[in-house]
């Protein structure tokens, strides 16, 4: 069982997601924070950036997938970040949030956010 961490949280990008038509029209902020289980040990030792998922080049995939095709839904956008963090196959299980701060809530509220995890079966 894999208990390293890789955390990305606070990844902030401009999106067109909603179900409303002006949500997609003016478009919002997202929010993302990703945590990727993942067995550090190699990248430990060798001190090599290719023994690990690089978070800078984590952080530039995830933010095309918040500012391309639009979805309705936060949780098909989450689910869609969980791939690009799934993809590397040293990732044993990964956890996505994603925070609406800007949702059309006709009350006061901090935040709206769906978080969803995947595991890799092996």
């Amino acid at each position: 069982m894999t208990t390293d961490r890789i955390h990305l949280t606070g990844l902030r990008a401009h999106g067109r997601h909603g179900v409303y038509d002006f949500e997609r029209a003016q478009g919002q902020d997202f929010v993302v924070d990703a945590v990727l289980e993942i067995d550090l040990s190699r990248a430990a030792a060798s001190d090599d950036v290719t023994d690990t998922v690089h978070y800078g080049e984590l952080a530039e995939r995830l933010v095309a997938v918040v500012t391309g095709e639009p979805v309705n839904l936060i949780e098909t956008l989450a689910d869609r970040l969980l791939a690009v963090c799934m993809a590397d196959e040293r990732v044993a299980a990964a956890t996505v949030t994603v925070h609406k701060p800007e949702a059309p809530v006709p009350h006061t509220f901090t935040d709206v956010a769906v978080t969803m995890t995947r595991t890799r079966d092996r």
